[in-house]
């Protein structure tokens, strides 16, 4: 099972491809991200969520422990995504096992159509 450990993992990896970081860059300069990020930060909770972060990070035995349950985390996330590689070489297939799940659609779910009227318009 692959999870947020691993997730982690490549999102460190991708903090070191310049090419990734500078999509981020785009993704950061769009006034529509800006206006998203300034929505976030303004919420109530994550203003509680950040300056209960800061007074964890106050105490030193605190902030030393968060460090070490961070590290054990990254190296278990390096650990599946070098165990989801393998598994990716030796299938052939690149999406992890959880991806190939199918979605069945729900009992009487009406099939999704176009928004365009059919036989309007053509003649």
């Amino acid at each position: 099972m692959f999870g947020n450990n691993m997730m982690l993992a490549q999102l460190l990896r991708d903090m070191q491809d310049p090419e990734m970081m500078a999509e981020a860059q785009k993704m950061m300069n769009d006034p529509a991200f800006q206006e998203r990020m300034k929505q976030v930060t303004e919420r109530p909770e994550f203003k509680e969520s950040m300056s209960r972060t800061q007074e964890m990070m106050k105490d030193e035995s605190k902030a030393k422990e968060l460090e070490e349950q961070m590290k054990a985390r990254i190296a278990d996330g390096e650990k599946q995504l070098e165990e989801f590689k393998k598994e990716a070489e030796d299938t052939g297939d690149l999406k992890p096992a959880a991806a190939n799940v199918e979605v069945k659609k729900k009992k009487n779910q009406k099939p999704k159509s176009s928004s365009k009227k059919k036989g309007k318009g053509k003649k």
